[in-house]
């Protein structure tokens, strides 16, 4: 499957984001930039975290970092929660 790609540019214009947040996130791991013909863009499968993280840093203002944080401890209880639930499969079969 291709991927949909967005302007950063036009997207930080439509959703009044600063650009060099959208850098930011990526300069932390959190997001990943294509850059064709001297263009940035993401991924539209990227704009759910990238709403969440803006709103995390401009309504609740946490910093990068502290999203960085966040975001790798909410990675890691999904793991958990998906190692519980495979866990649980075992032990039914095993009775």
């Amino acid at each position: 499957m291709k991927p949909e790609l967005i302007i950063i540019s036009e997207y930080c214009v439509q959703s009044n984001l600063d650009p060099d947040f959208i850098v930011r996130l990526e300069d932390e791991g959190l997001i990943e930039i294509s850059i064709i013909n001297d263009e940035r863009y993401i991924d539209l499968s990227q704009l759910r975290d990238i709403e969440r993280y803006a709103r995390m840093h401009y309504d609740l203002s946490v910093n990068i970092e502290g999203i960085s944080v966040i975001q790798h401890l909410l990675d890691r209880i999904a793991d958990m929660q998906e190692e519980m639930a495979r866990l649980k499969q075992q032990l039914k079969l095993l009775r």
